[in-house]
């Protein structure tokens, strides 16, 4: 079957056109800066290479349209037309309650993902505009949402609840959510493959860790608790999120600065995290160069960083009663080797042991990197969503 998966953002589509049988990746690609005039598709070539072709100021429609316009194209795509498309996959950020796991898309599920558009105004009707265009471009064509929050559905009232007055998630949904669940999803149901284990039987923490980073205490193949909270800003330090903070502290800088909520969201969202501390990137490529270089900023921020998914793993494992798998993915997660090194040194006492000679130069590959002896498995998983994704809208198809 071949699945379409689309990512859509605020200012980008992201998609892969996937054959299930093999999991074959038949295309992908990217239209960035939708609504600016110097908007452009990005796209990987049959031989590996990568071509660009300059749209101009396009909408959101218009970027699924170059998409498949690209996919049918005689010279450069892949299909002879839409009709071989079976079905799409729409990645949507905030289903709240409403949903514990993929669904058919129909015009109530439509509904319902529009009621979550205050809770997440900046992802969910962005994800809704690719849901209308391929139903304008492509009618009939079966389509399926699957959601960041689903797979964190199966955590505890005492892990996603907040010490709030109860009335607030009552009658306003506040409460803890999570989010990159079909990456922890994908991570943990992987590694027990690779490992050849029953993920009934494991305790496993994963460490989703890129611009954007949570961690996931999955038991028994089940979320039970995750940094992310009601909205992505929670939890670990981020390139430019603020992560964990007090409160507090936000009020005391909105009554002596005299803020808005409006900057607030702009400080914890967009100026925080490591941009915020380093004030020179939020890209960690950048910082480790800058740490190497001797700046004490970075060094400070990186030291920062490291420490809080330290901490997130032992407070995990304590939570758990144990952990028997650690996984790290994510464009850091999968690529830094020194960062992971720096995790999971403090974590000796638990008996975590890497090997040097096993983590050090892995980038993006499958790989046990613990030591032999090591009673917790350390492992290298490169996430893969977008296979998730069509496999959900495969299985739901059919």
């Amino acid at each position: 079957m071949k699945i379409l998966v689309l990512n859509c953002g605020s200012s980008s589509v992201k998609y892969k056109l996937i054959d299930t049988t093999g999991d074959n990746v038949m295309a992908e690609g990217g239209v960035e800066k939708i609504g600016l005039p110097d908007g452009f598709l990005k796209y990987k070539k049959a031989d590996g290479s990568k071509a660009v072709i300059d749209l101009g100021l396009v909408d959101h429609l218009g970027a699924v349209k170059a998409v498949l316009n690209l996919l049918t194209d005689p010279a450069e795509g892949c299909i002879s037309s839409f009709d071989e498309i079976d079905a799409v996959g729409h990645r949507v950020v905030h289903g709240a309650e409403k949903f514990s796991e993929s669904v058919l898309i129909t015009d109530e599920v439509k509904d319902m993902i529009k009621q979550c558009y205050d809770i997440a105004p900046l992802h969910n009707p962005a994800n809704m505009t690719g849901i209308d265009a391929i139903t304008e471009l492509m009618p009939g064509v079966p389509q399926v949402a699957v959601f960041d929050t689903a797979f964190h559905q199966t955590m505890p009232a005492k892990a996603f609840m907040y010490a709030l007055p109860y009335k607030y998630y009552k009658e306003d949904g506040v409460r803890r959510y999570g989010f990159h669940g079909t990456s922890h999803r994908y991570v943990s149901q992987r590694v027990c493959e690779f490992l050849g284990v029953d993920p009934k039987d494991q305790k496993i923490i994963t460490c989703h860790i890129g611009n954007g980073g949570s961690i996931t205490a999955v038991e028994g193949g089940k979320s039970v608790d995750t940094s992310m909270g009601l909205t992505p800003t929670e939890g670990l330090m981020m390139g430019t999120r603020v992560g964990d903070v007090d409160p507090g502290a936000l009020v005391y800088l909105m009554l002596k600065h005299n803020l808005s909520a409006a900057d607030v969201q702009k400080l914890i969202n967009k100026e925080s995290g490591m941009l915020g501390i380093s004030e020179i990137s939020s890209d960690m490529r950048e910082i480790e160069a800058a740490v190497n270089n001797g700046d004490e900023r970075a060094k400070l921020g990186l030291d920062m960083y490291e420490n809080r998914i330290t901490k997130y793993i032992g407070a995990y494992a304590a939570e758990m009663g144990g952990v028997d798998i650690i996984v790290f993915t994510g464009g850091v997660g999968e690529n830094q080797t020194s960062l992971r090194a720096s995790v999971c040194e403090p974590l000796a006492f638990m008996g975590v042991k890497l090997a040097p000679e096993l983590n050090d130069g892995l980038r993006g590959k499958e790989a046990v990197i613990s030591a032999p002896d090591s009673k917790v498995k350390v492992v290298v998983i490169p996430t893969d969503e977008e296979l998730m994704i069509a496999r959900d809208t495969e299985a739901l198809v059919k």
